[in-house]
């Protein structure tokens, strides 16, 4: 019998997945289990409950935990989970409540393009003036609980992960979904980690953009204000200079992050890949209660840093921040057909302008240079003691590496000739003279 006309449209918007990434399927499920391991290990090897950052290496010790029952017990915090349930409830109702535009995002296979609410920044600003409400009445031991309950917050945070991650792959097999080029292998470890529907929604309440910004990214900064809480609690009702600046940082990635929304729907995350176990966990858990880390540290290990070692790292982080934001700022003018700066570019034969000077002249991603630099910023006023409180840096070091060559490797197969004339104008991938 020949297919139908319905099923044959089906295959052609939604073609199978041909090439793997992360190493296919072994790595898919490598990931799968090692993210949430990471996410406990980097708790467990960095906390004064267990003797320091790292603690004291004793197998015996944990070989006996791993199999014990009561340990993995302890991973379990019912009153956690209902506070992270409560705290995504929060955020969904202050999307729908809080008035915004609607703006359009990049045009779809499909011909149509999605609508998105941009309100991020006021629901960011609502829990801010909430929190400090709390704190103003209550007083910062209001807040500790957040460091009391981490484990716990964590556990629920990755069983929402999962939750959202199966929910979107069942989803995915609706009639009419638009499917992720990357993520239709067939395989279902495969998809369900990178992401088999481009965009699962509720509604008009769109996942994966809400995922992006809103319950994991406005929660790193509340948890950082848990943790300076937790500290001045401890002090006396004053944090350390050291605390105050992961604070000031972070929130301020953050909370520009949120004013910026409408940077994020030409992003990779939202335009190609599709919502799964990847992008579900890094949101929800990953980013956190990873990101946190220095905050978190710093609550046992009270460090003053003086007023010079401050301006030093406050030098750091202003640098990388106007990097980030120059060049950001350079590409989303281009490509709403702005150029006050006169930037030089070259045309493909598909008619695709490419920047080739400014920023984007200096390396193909001088935003990631910036990031590095505030990643690095925000280590060090953890000083040197430790390694552990440098992971983020490191980490997002190989994620930005990896997330760069997989756009060469698409720009590559998009312009052909074109992107090798590029590469020849620009030939640094991130930082200048260096890589």
């Amino acid at each position: 019998m020949a297919p139908s006309s319905s099923s044959k449209a089906s295959s052609e918007l939604n073609p199978r997945t041909t090439h793997y990434e992360f190493m296919g399927p072994p790595g898919a499920l490598a990931i799968t289990i090692g993210v949430p391991f990471m996410t406990y290990a980097l708790y467990f090897g960095c906390s004064e409950q267990t003797g320091g950052c790292p603690p004291p290496i004793d197998t015996a010790v944990i070989v006996e935990s791993l199999t014990s029952l009561s340990f993995w017990k302890s991973l379990w915090d019912t009153q956690a989970t209902l506070i992270y349930l409560a705290w995504y409830a929060f955020v969904v109702a202050a999307w729908f409540v809080l008035p915004g535009d609607w703006i359009e995002g990049t045009p779809l296979r499909t011909g149509g393009k999605k609508k998105y609410k941009i309100n991020a920044f006021s629901t960011g600003l609502l829990t801010l003036g909430i929190t400090f409400g709390v704190i103003t009445r209550y007083g910062p031991q209001a807040l500790s609980f957040i460091y009391d309950k981490w484990v716990g917050l964590v556990t629920a945070s990755i069983l929402m992960s999962v939750v959202q991650a199966v929910g979107c792959y069942l989803i995915s097999f609706r009639e009419g979904e638009l499917l992720a080029l990357g993520g239709n292998s067939g395989n279902f470890i495969y998809d369900f980690y990178i992401g088999r529907s481009l965009n699962p929604s509720i509604g008009s309440l769109d996942l994966k953009s809400f995922n992006e910004l809103r319950p994991g990214l406005i929660l790193w900064m509340l948890i950082d204000i848990g943790m300076a809480c937790e500290q001045a609690v401890r002090r006396g009702g004053k944090a350390t200079d050291s605390m105050w600046l992961v604070l000031a940082f972070q929130s301020w990635y953050v909370l520009d992050a949120l004013y910026n929304e409408p940077a994020i729907f030409t992003t990779m995350d939202i335009t190609t890949d599709g919502f799964g176990f990847m992008l579900a966990v890094g949101d929800l858990a990953w980013v956190p209660f990873v990101y946190s880390l220095q905050a978190r540290y710093l609550v046992w290990n009270q460090i003053e840093l003086g007023p010079i070692n401050t301006a030093a790292v406050i030098a750091v982080n202003l640098l990388g921040y106007y990097i980030f934001r120059a060049a950001n700022g350079e590409k989303n003018d281009f490509r709403n057909g702005r150029n006050p700066k006169n930037l030089q570019y070259m045309t493909t034969e598909r008619g695709t302008k490419l920047l080739t000077s400014g920023w984007w002249g200096r390396s193909r991603h001088p935003n990631y240079m910036g990031d590095l630099l505030m990643a690095f910023a925000w280590s060090l006023p953890t000083g040197f003691n430790t390694p552990i409180t440098y992971f983020y840096v490191i980490y997002f070091a190989v994620l930005l590496i990896h997330r760069e060559r997989r756009d060469d490797e698409a720009c590559e197969k998009k312009y052909g000739k074109d992107w090798e004339k590029y590469r020849k104008l620009v030939p640094y991938r991130i930082i200048p003279y260096v890589y």
